[in-house]
């Protein structure tokens, strides 16, 4: 499934060549619809048939309460299997510093590609 390429600083939508809205494909296209998923926040997914239920509880349970990694690395990857064609995904925390988490997560998808998203 492709979906619209998003400039990976600015998180904001490019064109292509020809001026129109440039489109990711695959596997590109999942890795970038993983970061979007896993950035998040539960309850403010308003375009996809208001399903608030999607989401990180960033506010619920991880921003200011000082949650175990293990829970993080869990909602991160519950956030991640949530995109199509994602069948498995694992998040690796590399740094907690301060209120600052790096890490990655891989993730396979059915046509059996293994990608990296940096968080």
């Amino acid at each position: 499934m492709d979906t619209i390429l998003l400039d990976p600083d600015s998180w904001d939508m490019v064109v292509d060549a020809a001026g129109n809205i440039a489109m990711a494909t695959q596997p590109y296209a999942i890795a970038q619809d993983v970061a979007s998923a896993c950035r998040l926040f539960n309850g403010e997914l308003w375009y996809d048939w208001y399903d608030t239920a999607k989401g990180v509880p960033y506010f619920e349970q991880i921003l200011g309460k000082n949650p175990p990694l293990s829970l993080i690395k869990a909602e991160i990857v519950k956030a991640a299997l949530t995109v199509p064609n994602v069948v498995s995904a694992q998040c690796f925390i590399s740094a907690f510093d301060g209120r600052s988490i790096t890490g990655q997560v891989q993730v396979v998808d059915t046509f059996g590609t293994q990608t990296v998203v940096s968080i």
